[in-house]
C-alpha cells in the first residue's frame, strides 16, 4: 500500500512547499510509490503559489514548484496521511493540539528527526531572511526527503 506523507509549516509557501516539491522530484527520479502533499497550520496563504524566493531557489536545483498551491491543515489529514512531518516546534504544537488521539499523535514528528534522530531540530523559517536562508532550508529538507526515499526503497 502506498505510504502517504504530509509536510506542514506555518503558511505552506516556503518550507513545507519545498519539501513537497523535493519529495515529488525524488519520487519520480527513484520510481518510488509514495503520495505527498503539504499544508500550513495558518490560513494566511490558502490558494497561493509558493513564495517567489522558494520557487527560484528550487529552480536552481531543477525542481519546479509552480503547480503547488497552499492549503490549510485539516483534521481529516490525520486520517488521510500515514506520516505528518512538521518543520518546527510551534507547528508541531499547533498540529498536536488539534487531536487527543494517540494514533494521530504517533503520526507526527519534526522533519529533521529523520536525519538527526531524537534531536528535535527545527527547519528555520527563511521568510524574513535572505537568499542563503532559502538555500540552507533546501539542503536540510533535501537530505530529509532522501531519507524518506531510502526508507521506502529498502523495503521492496
Amino acid at each position: 500500500m502506498k505510504q502517504k506523507i504530509l509536510f506542514v509549516c506555518l503558511g505552506n509557501i516556503c518550507r513545507s512547499a519545498v519539501a513537497e516539491g523535493i519529495l515529488l522530484h525524488l519520487i519520480e527520479k527513484n520510481k518510488v510509490d509514495l503520495l505527498v502533499d503539504s499544508a500550513g497550520t495558518s490560513n494566511y496563504h490558502i490558494g497561493e503559489a509558493p513564495d517567489k524566493r522558494t520557487i527560484l531557489n528550487a529552480k536552481k536545483h531543477q525542481i519546479d514548484l509552480s503547480s503547488l498551491r497552499a492549503r490549510q491543515f485539516q483534521l481529516s489529514d490525520f486520517e488521510n496521511f500515514d506520516k505528518i512531518y512538521v518543520m518546527d516546534k510551534s507547528n508541531l504544537s499547533n498540529v498536536l493540539r488539534l487531536t487527543n488521539e494517540p494514533k494521530h499523535h504517533a503520526k507526527v514528528d519534526l522533519l529533521l528527526n529523520l536525519i538527526h534522530p531524537g534531536q528535535n531540530l527545527e527547519v528555520p523559517d527563511p521568510y524574513y531572511g535572505g537568499e542563503q536562508g532559502f538555500e540552507d532550508v533546501f539542503q536540510m529538507v533535501y537530505q530529509s526527503c532522501e531519507k524518506i526515499i531510502s526508507e521506502n526503497t529498502s523495503t521492496i
